[in-house]
This record gives structure tokens, C-alpha cells and sequence, in this order.
């Protein structure tokens, strides 16, 4: 299970155990359908769950009931993080994200912000942004980035704070702005845009990532070995190039820590939530 846009690692992996990889992206709920569908899978290595942070640290704060939990995993591993992008329709009348927190504040709840679900990372750095800014703007989710960043090119919705891979195709035309990125540095896909920082919001960042894990109940040996084949493969000069042109980073965690990144990120969302009273009926 995996964004079809972040599978290479996992195709790599296929070719080092000479076995074919199917890439499953089910979208929806936040991802919790991809996710009940692999907790329930054999603990056999042959069905694995490419996540977003958010399934774990925001679904189960803002959902009454998940189909899984940390405990359905066996947690492997980060593979990947990389930056947001602050986006609006051009036709907002906004050419710095200075200028969207002072029209936002001018014009309460008017703004409109899409994502590709609730609790997926879109949302949340839509959230987290607002709180920021001190402004309002009301959610609107989607079932998949690809709806959502359409009615924000067709000015359905006014602006979203989205993974920067898939908005720069996007911003060759001339329907869309970005604004500011979220990271503490400028990302190399967008070398002309700056960082919230920069733009007149400091201590404002929101870097996303993704994990790999396993059905709970797989052998910690069999764990081990995935862990250390995808080192292996996020070594290669080929995936390295891979995630550059994504606008991310391949990033690891050390063997046994995922689950106290998840713990660790859980607090500070749970704080954000209740703060900003977010919840899914």
C-alpha cells in the first residue's frame, strides 16, 4: 500500500528479492482502508503499508473509531520527508502569504482550503498554518489530491497548503501561486519561492513524511532484513536523484524509534486538535 507517486523504493526493494511489487493506493478516510487492509494481512512480509505520519500521529485524535491502531504494525521504518507548499488560486488578490494573512484576517471565515482527506497531511499543515497566522479558513476535504487540487485550480477552493511534488506540475500555468514553503529551508523544486520564515511567519514549519510497516505479528528477523535492503536501495544514486526530483529527502529512522516518533508527534497533535476543535462524524 503506497502513494503511487513515492514507489520506487518499493519496486527497488521488489527487484532485490526478485519478486514482483503491486502497488495498492486506496485513498479514503485518511488512509485508514489501505491501512485495515494491510493490519489484516499476513504477517508474512508479502503485504507491506506505506504511510503518512498523520495515520498515526492525527487519524486517531479526530476519528471516534479506526480500524487500526500502532499496535496493528510491526513499525520498520521512515523513508521519506520533504515540504509543503502554501498555494492559493491566482485569482485570490494575494501575492505573498504577508498579504493572505492579512486578507484572511480582513475576511473571517471566507477562505476555503482543500486537501486530499481528513487527517491526511494536507489538511493538518492547512491547520497547523492557520493556527500560525492566527486566521480562520474552513476545510473542505477531498477523496484524493487530484479532486482537490482541481477545484483549487478551478477557485472552488481558495488556497491549500500542499505535498510539493505533486503542486509543482502544477504551478506552470497560470491558475495557481505558491507562496511560501514550509520548511525551514528553500526547496530545490521551488528555488524562488520562500520559507514561511522568510515570508513573515517565523517558527511556522511542517515537514511530512512516510513510513513503512508491517503487519503486526511479523518476525523481527524478517523486519530486520527489510530495513536493511531498503538502506541498501536508499543508497543508490538512482533513488537518491529519484527523491531529489520529488522535493524530498530519504530519511531513515534508527531501528526501534518509529514508534517514539509517533508518540512524540502524537502529543503535539492531540494539543492542535483539541485547540482547534477538529473532528470527523
Amino acid at each position: 500500500m503506497a502513494p503511487n507517486w513515492l514507489s520506487e523504493p518499493l519496486l527497488e526493494l521488489g527487484k532485490r528479492w526478485k519478486q514482483s511489487v503491486i502497488v495498492d493506493n486506496r485513498p479514503g478516510a485518511g488512509g485508514a482502508q489501505g491501512a485495515e487492509a494491510a493490519a489484516k494481512s499476513p504477517p508474512d512480509g508479502h503485504t507491506l503499508l506505506l504511510a503518512s505520519g498523520s495515520m498515526f500521529t492525527v487519524n486517531p485524535f479526530i476519528y471516534r473509531k479506526l480500524p487500526y491502531s500502532i499496535d496493528s504494525f510491526e513499525m520498520i521504518t521512515k523513508v521519506a520527508s520533504g515540504p509543503m507548499v502554501v498555494t492559493v488560486n491566482a485569482a485570490l488578490p494575494v501575492k505573498s502569504l504577508k498579504e493572505l494573512i492579512v486578507w484572511a484576517k480582513n475576511h473571517p471565515g471566507v477562505l476555503h482550503f482543500a486537501s486530499a482527506g481528513n487527517g491526511s497531511q494536507g489538511h493538518m499543515a492547512g491547520e497547523s498554518f492557520a493556527d500560525a497566522a492566527g486566521i480562520e479558513m474552513i476545510h473542505v476535504p477531498y477523496k484524493g489530491e487530484g479532486p482537490a487540487y482541481s477545484d483549487l485550480m478551478a477557485g472552488i477552493c481558495e488556497v491549500a497548503v500542499a505535498n510539493i511534488n505533486t503542486m509543482v506540475p502544477l504551478l506552470k500555468g497560470d491558475r495557481l501561486r505558491a507562496l511560501a514553503v514550509t520548511s525551514h529551508e528553500r526547496s530545490v523544486l521551488l528555488p524562488n519561492i520562500p520559507t514561511a520564515a522568510e515570508a513573515g511567519l517565523p517558527g511556522f514549519d511542517f515537514i511530512s513524511w512516510f513510513g513503512l510497516m508491517a503487519p503486526a505479528g511479523t518476525a523481527k528477523s524478517l523486519s530486520h532484513r527489510i530495513y536493511e535492503d531498503l538502506r541498501s536501495a536508499l543508497d543508490q544514486p538512482g533513488l537518491k536523484r529519484y527523491f531529489q526530483d520529488l522535493g524530498m529527502t530519504p530519511v531513515l529512522s534508527e531501528p526501534g524509534t518509529l514508534a517514539q516518533d509517533i508518540a512524540r508527534e502524537q502529543a503535539h497533535w492531540k494539543t492542535l486538535i483539541a485547540k482547534r476543535g477538529i473532528h470527523v462524524k
